[in-house]
């Protein structure tokens, strides 16, 4: 599936906290690019690209090898939640209903 997160924290700090999220849940960095990030493990593979988008926000698309919503797709989901409280420590996910 292929998922994309538009942040406002740079392109390097996105990648910063992509290594140590996607390392603490078991995958592991396997292509380090400059702008990119591929790592795989048990959940399966999942590659990240980020860019400068419209000058101050960085885009992060997410593409993982798994169908429909999977596991990994769920922490693809979960890290830009993550993104989310760095660039803004007030937020608190909670339930839409």
């Amino acid at each position: 599936m292929r998922h994309f997160y538009r942040a406002s924290l740079s392109p390097n700090e996105v990648l910063k906290s992509a290594d140590s999220y996607f390392a603490s849940i078991g995958l592991t960095p396997s292509a380090p690019g400059d702008r990119s990030r591929t790592f795989s493990g048990v959940l399966g593979t999942a590659h990240l690209e980020v860019r400068m988008e419209g000058g101050h926000y960085t885009l992060v698309d997410a593409s993982t090898d798994q169908m429909g919503e999977s596991r990994l797709d769920k922490n693809v989901k979960n890290f830009f939640a993550s993104l989310h409280r760095k660039a803004d420590p007030r937020h608190r996910i909670e339930a839409g209903y």
